[in-house]
Parts: structure tokens; C-alpha cells; sequence
């Protein structure tokens, strides 16, 4: 389930996020956000913190009850500069894109798509699940990489880590020794973490920033209360972060290198100025062959022109 974006959560302009220069802890409350049936607490972007990292959006769907079948899904829609990577808790999920990829996603498997200069894709609800809950990123693509061909991959298993009082799921980057296959462009890390409690050491990297999210249960760093629909911004220059629960939380971790360039986000593109989403617009809404065609069985979204036109 992936965006829209609108000017609530970042403004129609390029900017360049800024790290914070050392370990602070942040709390910051997702909104509500429409996504195709789906209510979604939006946890990135936020004003003024439009990234971690790369990291550049985070919708946290559910857990919701799925009443009928294939109650949930978004149509088809383009994307342009960034990565998509799904994730889910509880249910399923099916991805079809304009490569031709048709994929099912269940728990603890990872699909990621590489949009680059155009892709489009939709999610649908296979109609066998009875709830829904996970979350949908953003990965922002560097100027290296951001032109570059689309692609989609899919991992059925992925690493794992034991700590002391947690397990550890690694969906991107490299995290205590194990490293994720999955793609990426840039210096970045997500990892899924089981608390057992009651205080957990999560081990980080001090050149990146981080944040925590909250799927299930309730988190203290530092003093600061954590639960579902808050993002905990952590800052840079930490080895760790020591988290307590009193019972059993289930936590996204984020993290990445300061993002260096400046970014523009609007509906479903990551560009970096106003006349690349104008064009990509104008292009979807024209069908042009920039972002192929989805065969799914839900209808084509489409939208009016940006703020600025």
C-alpha cells in the first residue's frame, strides 16, 4: 500500500533534511492518511523530518479485520526515484507490476521494487486473510541510481539475529554481523525486533541516524514512552540504544547515512524538482510508455496536476 503523498506531509519544495548533530530522542506523532480503502497512520515523511536516512516515507497499515474478500488494495499507480519495500505482520498481500512481476507476500518475506526513471504497480488483496497489518517504505534513490532501469525482487526468508532479550529480522542493510540480500542504493538499514524485556540493547552505527516505530506493544528510551503510531527519532552518534518494555513489543528499526541531496516528494514520485513530477504526471495521466501497463483487476488511479502548476 504506497502513498499518496500531499503538501500536509512535505512541502512543494526541494529541501535537504538536516541530521541531528548527536543523540536526541524525538517523538513524533503519525497522521491519518487515506490509501485506497485503508486508513494508515503516516509516520514519514513529517514536517520538518521528511527523512531517516534514505528512508523517506513509512505507512503503518492496521492491524485491521478484512470483512470481505479483496476489501483491501490499491490500483494501479506509477512511482519515479525511489524504492518500495513491503512488509508484513499478519496477512497477505499481492504485488503486480508493470515489469510483469506478480508476487504474493506473506509474513516475514520482503518484496522490494526498484522504480528508477518509471515503474507502476498494484497491491491486491488475495481474499484469504482475515486482518491486515504491516507497514510500506520509502527508500529514497540516489542521483546515481534514480534514472536507472526498474526492477523488482522478492525474498522469501531473510536474516535473523539473537540478542540478548530480542530477536532480530534484517529486511535491508547489515545489522549485528548478518547482512539483508536485498537490495540497496545507499548506506541504509531496516530491521524488524521481537522485545522480550524487559531492556533490550539494540547495537547501531554512529555516522547513521536512526528511528524506531512501534508495531505492537509499548517501548521507554530514555524515559520516552513509545507506542503505535509515534516515530522515535534517535539522532546520529550512538553505538546503541538501550530500549525497556514491560511486555513482549514488536519494533521497526531505521537508519542510514544523513541522505546528502535534496529531495522534492509529491503523490507517488521522489524527484528533485518541480518539473520531473510535473512531466511524470503528465505522462501517467497520458499512459505513456514511461511506466508500462499493470494487469490487475482494480481500477487505474490517476490524480489532478501538482500545487505549483
Amino acid at each position: 500500500m504506497s502513498g499518496p503523498l500531499t503538501t500536509e506531509d512535505a512541502a512543494p519544495s526541494a529541501a535537504l533534511t538536516t541530521a541531528a548533530a548527536g543523540p536526541v530522542v524525538e517523538l513524533a506523532a503519525g497522521r491519518m492518511a487515506q490509501v485506497g480503502s485503508m486508513t494508515v497512520q503516516r509516520l514519514l515523511p513529517q514536517r520538518p523530518r521528511r527523512t531517516v536516512g534514505a528512508w523517506c516515507f513509512a505507512d503503518h497499515m492496521g492491524p485491521i479485520a478484512v470483512r470481505s474478500p479483496g476489501a483491501v488494495g490499491i490500483g494501479p499507480h506509477p512511482h519515479i526515484g525511489l524504492q518500495t519495500v513491503t512488509w508484513l505482520l499478519e496477512g497477505e498481500l499481492l504485488h503486480l507490476d508493470s515489469l510483469g512481476s506478480e508476487q504474493l507476500i506473506r509474513p516475514g518475506q520482503l518484496n522490494l521494487m526498484t522504480a528508477g526513471h518509471g515503474v507502476a504497480h498494484a497491491e491486491e488483496d488475495p481474499g484469504r486473510a482475515n486482518r491486515l497489518h504491516g507497514i510500506q517504505l520509502w527508500v529514497a534513490q540516489p542521483e546515481a541510481t534514480r534514472d536507472g532501469a526498474a526492477a523488482f525482487e522478492h525474498h522469501g526468508a531473510l536474516p535473523e539475529v539473537e540478542l540478548d532479550g530480542a530477536g532480530a529480522t534484517v529486511l535491508v542493510g547489515d545489522f549485528a554481523g548478518s547482512v539483508s540480500p536485498a537490495r540497496r542504493d545507499t548506506e541504509h538499514v531496516g530491521v524488524e525486533l521481537t522485545l522480550r524485556g524487559p531492556r533490550v540493547t539494540i547495537p547501531l552505527r554512529r555516522d547513521y541516524e536512526h528511528a524506531l516505530t512501534v508495531f505492537e506493544g509499548r517501548i521507554a528510551i530514555e524515559g520516552a514512552v513509545g507506542e503505535p503510531g509515534l516515530l522515535a527519532y534517535l539522532g546520529t552518534g550512538r553505538d546503541e540504544v538501550r530500549v525497556e518494555t514491560d511486555d513482549a513489543a514488536r519494533v521497526l528499526l531505521l537508519g542510514g547515512l544523513p541522505f546528502p541531496e535534496r529531495v522534492l516528494m509529491w503523490w507517488n514520485f521522489v524527484a528533485r524538482t518541480r518539473e520531473e513530477i510535473s512531466e511524470a504526471r503528465r505522462q501517467w495521466s497520458a499512459a505513456d510508455a514511461r511506466f508500462g501497463e499493470v494487469r490487475s483487476k482494480l481500477g487505474r488511479i490517476d490524480v489532478g496536476p501538482p500545487p505549483w502548476e
